[in-house]
């Protein structure tokens, strides 16, 4: 019982000093939110970018319009000219010996190819007969050695068919650079017995390899020399236009008669004495399958028969 008065008295304690009502009253009311005051964001305003005024060109405003146009007109014709020379023109000349009409050289009536183991077999019967631009063939250069150790294969047969079917016939050496000249001159002459009526010894000479300019000359001089004392004539220079003017643009191998490579050109543009002119590397010849190059020779046929090799003996050792 004492338990339940004390018990009574703390409540009625409670009740007197209003802590229940309050503390009943936070329970039972909800919460309120109390209001902050926020201030406005300002608005931020764009300013458009106004497009940069670009700078007239006043450089062509100096001039009257016409001036501009003619200009432009030389311009161009110009670009096309160049484009034509040195793109057009060569393809064109090799297209049409390859699949057209190919263009020959007009004012040449002795004409002549020169052959090696790429000819194959060669219908003779038929390249005996066969015509350039309405002229027989007169000459044909071929093949005989290259280096110090290499013989065309079909070299005995061609030099052998060419006389039996009254050809003038000529034999070249292929140069190799990086190989003794004096051993070279030697191969050839070993391989190669020139008759009367033949054609004097030709030097092939396409490359440089590690030679200067000065060196190749030496070394192509020496097999000259050799050559020309077993045969007592002068041989013949096979070599490229351009390759002519880089390495043997010297007096002393203009005095040799030259024979120029120098393809799809309609003129020679070579202005020194020539010979001979190969001047397509893709021919048509009756007789023979495939490609052949084809050569016109600087002269009329005595001047021919006077530089073939004559009919006294030559040193033949």
């Amino acid at each position: 019982m004492s338990g339940l008065r004390t018990l009574a008295m703390y409540i009625l304690v409670l009740s007197s000093t209003s802590v229940l009502p309050r503390f009943a009253t936070s329970r039972l009311r909800p919460c309120s939110l109390s209001k902050r005051k926020t201030t406005p964001t300002p608005r931020v305003t764009r300013t458009k970018r106004r497009p940069r005024q670009q700078k007239k060109n006043t450089a062509f405003r100096r001039y009257p319009w016409w001036v501009v146009t003619g200009g432009a007109v030389l311009a161009v014709a110009l670009w096309i000219f160049i484009f034509v020379r040195v793109f057009v023109n060569p393809f064109s000349f090799r297209w049409n010996a390859i699949y057209g009409e190919p263009v020959e050289p007009d004012g040449f009536e002795v004409r002549g190819i020169d052959i090696s183991h790429y000819q194959e077999s060669i219908d003779w019967s038929r390249l005996r007969n066969a015509q350039v631009k309405g002229q027989p063939l007169r000459f044909v250069m071929i093949k005989a050695t290259e280096g110090v150790s290499i013989i065309d294969e079909n070299f005995n047969e061609n030099f052998y068919q060419a006389r039996q079917n009254d050809l003038i016939r000529g034999a070249y050496h292929f140069f190799v650079p990086s190989e003794d000249p004096a051993r070279q001159a030697l191969f050839f002459m070993k391989q190669v017995h020139l008759e009367s009526g033949d054609l004097p010894p030709v030097l092939d000479v396409e490359k440089a390899g590690k030679l200067s300019v000065a060196e190749l000359q030496t070394a192509v001089r020496k097999w000259l020399g050799i050559v020309e004392k077993h045969y007592g004539v002068k041989p013949i220079i096979y070599t490229g236009y351009h390759f002519k003017l880089k390495y043997l643009n010297d007096a002393v191998f203009d005095a040799y008669p030259y024979w120029i490579a120098h393809y799809y050109v309609e003129q020679l543009e070579y202005k020194g004495p020539w010979s001979f002119w190969q001047y397509t590397d893709v021919g048509h010849i009756d007789g023979i399958r495939g490609y052949v190059d084809c050569n016109i020779f600087n002269g009329e046929l005595p001047q021919l028969y006077a530089l073939t090799i004559p009919s006294e003996e030559y040193l033949d050792q």
